[in-house]
C-alpha cells in the first residue's frame, strides 16, 4: 500500500483518486472547491479544501505530506495555478516523486523548467486507469489493458533474474507470464565516433540469458503481474 496526494479533483483527478483507492492505496485529495472536496470525502482516505500554493497550509492540511510516496498535481484548467502548486511542492522536497498534468506543450516546458525530474502526464492521452496501473506496479514503464483482466506491461527486470536463463526462471511457471520481447540496452559507434546507447529488441528464446538493465515486455493476468513486481 502506498500513500498518494492528489491536488486538483476534477474529472481526471477524482477518477485517479478513486482508482488508486480501489487498488488498495491511501489517497489524500485537495482542491479549492468545496463541491469537489465534498464529492470525494467518503470515497477516498481524506479530501480537504486547501490552497496548495501555501507551504504552511499544506503542512497543516496534509500532515501525511512527509510520508507520502508521491504527489500528483492533476490541475489542468488553470495553468498558472498548476505551475505555482508544482513549484510549491518541489520547494518543500526536491526528492519527493512529483507527477504533473500538462495540457499543452508550453505548460509542459514550464513544468520541466522547474525540474527535469518531474514526471509529466497528458490525461488526453493517458487514462486514469492506465496511470493507476503504472503507479501500482513498481518498475512498470508502460501498461496496457486487454480483455478479461489481462495486461501487457513493460517492466524493468528485477535484480533476482540477472544472469538467469529464461527457461530456468519462474516467470512462466510461477507467475504464468509470457515474455513477449526483451528491450536490451546496446552501444554502437556512429561514423563520427560518437557512442550511441539505445534499446533494441531481443528475441526471448529459452536459452536467452537475462541481463542487468533489461526491460521485459510480458503478457498475463493483472493479479499475476502485480505479484511478479511486488515480489
Amino acid at each position: 500500500m502506498k500513500k498518494y496526494i492528489i491536488v486538483g479533483l476534477g474529472n481526471f483527478g477524482s477518477s485517479l483518486a478513486m482508482r488508486l483507492t480501489n487498488a488498495g492505496n491511501e489517497v489524500y485529495g485537495a482542491d479549492t472547491s468545496d463541491k469537489k472536496v465534498d464529492a470525494l470525502k467518503d470515497m477516498i482516505t481524506s479530501s480537504v479544501k486547501l490552497d496548495c500554493t501555501d507551504v504552511n497550509a499544506i503542512r497543516a492540511g496534509l500532515p501525511v505530506w512527509d510520508e507520502a510516496d508521491c504527489v500528483i498535481v492533476a490541475i489542468g484548467e488553470d495553468i498558472g495555478q498548476s505551475i505555482l502548486v508544482t513549484a510549491t511542492f518541489h520547494q518543500m522536497d526536491e526528492n519527493k516523486r512529483l507527477i504533473c498534468r500538462a495540457i499543452n506543450d508550453t505548460h509542459q516546458r514550464v513544468l520541466e523548467a522547474i525540474d527535469h525530474n518531474i514526471e509529466i502526464v497528458h490525461p488526453e492521452e493517458e487514462s486514469a486507469e492506465r496511470l493507476t496501473d503504472r503507479l501500482s506496479l513498481t518498475g512498470a514503464q508502460e501498461v496496457f489493458s486487454l480483455f478479461d483482466q489481462h495486461k501487457v506491461a513493460e517492466v524493468d527486470l528485477p535484480s533476482r533474474y540477472y544472469g538467469v536463463v529464461i527457461k530456468d526462471s519462474d516467470i512462466r511457471s510461477k507467475y504464468k507470464l509470457n515474455i513477449l520481447t526483451i528491450l536490451r540496452m546496446t552501444e554502437s559507434t556512429n561514423w563520427r565516433g560518437k557512442v550511441i546507447r539505445e534499446r533494441k529488441l531481443t528475441e526471448p528464446l529459452a536459452m536467452t540469458v537475462l541481463q542487468e538493465g533489461d526491460r521485459i515486455v510480458v503478457f498475463g493476468k493483472a493479479k499475476m503481474l502485480k505479484a511478479f513486481v511486488d515480489d
